[in-house]
């Protein structure tokens, strides 16, 4: 019975374990919905991707959290990427990869979104980079912006597709 009893335990702080840490090592809260776009400053891609994610927070203002996630970035780093980009969204480190193992994401650029913190999608940003080397001039499809209308309208989300990007190392 009191195995029982700690696993409840143990299950129960899990699923209620939803803080994060911001650039200045406070804890952050990721309640409702929120999109979650994995960086880094070292990446290209990524920072290509600077004005579509700004246009995209503004677009859902209101309807949804955005945070960028630096997995492997010093705070200073974050910082600098974030004023060189004009990235006015708040920003998170992952240094030990929790939130990158959570969301099951794998490269930078790529995003996931959470319901109540807990992991509901993850995917590329759009289709404008077919493979390392091989970018469109535009996009042809929009698989966040689609997810995020998907969710926020309580509709299905759509099948996601595998980011191109720099690979996020494994811890």
């Amino acid at each position: 019975m009191r195995a029982c009893y700690v696993a409840a335990l143990f299950l129960l702080s899990a699923c209620q374990d939803r803080s994060v840490v911001d650039l200045d090592g406070r804890p952050k809260e990721l309640p409702g919905l929120s999109a979650l776009v994995f960086t880094s400053p070292g990446c290209p891609i990524a920072n290509r991707y600077a004005p579509e994610i700004t246009r995209l927070a503004a677009r859902f203002q209101g309807r949804i959290s955005w945070w960028l996630v630096y997995p492997d970035a010093s705070p200073a780093e974050a910082r600098a990427n974030l004023t060189e980009y004009a990235l006015a969204i708040p920003a998170l480190r992952d240094p030990t990869h929790r939130l990158v193992a959570r969301t099951h994401v794998e490269v930078t650029p790529e995003a996931a979104l959470l319901r109540d913190g807990t992991p509901v999608w993850h995917g590329r940003i759009d289709d404008r980079f077919a493979d390392i080397g091989k970018e469109r001039p535009q996009p042809t499809t929009h698989d966040l912006e689609d997810a995020i209308t998907a969710l926020v309208d309580g509709k299905p989300l759509p099948a996601p597709h595998p980011a191109v990007g720099c690979a996020i190392e494994r811890r």
